[in-house]
């Protein structure tokens, strides 16, 4: 969440020649409303079950660079289809969300005491993200453009 994933995903997909495609971009679009909108009306476990369904749509249909919701890889048969994929993981502390996306803006998660709920979800999430990527790349005092950069050196897709 606030970690740079759509602005990283398509530098990388313009420094490889490929497609870019955001989870979240498609949730909207297919959905008519805000990722919020859908998490206040509907709530959490709605809102899963609509991404778990556009990330399954995205890994079938598209090959290029693809973006996933921070919370898409709860999902267990989510996990799985990303298994054997070239998965990175983007990481970043607290205090680097902080600067950035500012903890206080329009996330449902994180509505009641942004730092400590953001802390906790990395906490709970972190294992997971770790099961699924190839590689890890924090993120912290990084532009966009170094991030790629080192994410390209990561996955070996150019020298180090």
């Amino acid at each position: 969440m606030g970690v740079g994933k759509s602005t990283v995903g398509q530098l990388l997909a313009e420094r490889l020649g490929i497609g870019y495609r955001d989870t979240d971009d498609d949730i909207v679009t297919a959905e008519g409303r805000t990722i919020a909108a859908l998490f206040t009306e509907h709530g959490e476990p709605a809102f899963r079950a609509v991404e778990k369904r556009a990330v399954h749509r995205a890994l079938a249909e598209h090959d290029g660079v693809l973006a996933l919701g921070g919370g898409a890889i709860l999902d267990a048969d989510t996990r799985a289809l990303l298994a054997g994929q070239r998965v990175v993981c983007l990481s970043m502390e607290a205090e680097e969300a902080a600067r950035r996306a500012g903890l206080d803006a329009a996330r449902p998660l994180l509505a009641a005491d942004p730092h400590q709920r953001w802390r906790r979800l990395m906490e709970a999430r972190r294992h997971l993200y770790t099961e699924v990527a190839r590689v890890t790349v924090p993120t912290d005092g990084r532009t966009p453009a170094e991030v790629a950069q080192a994410v390209l050196r990561a996955m070996e897709l150019i020298p180090a």
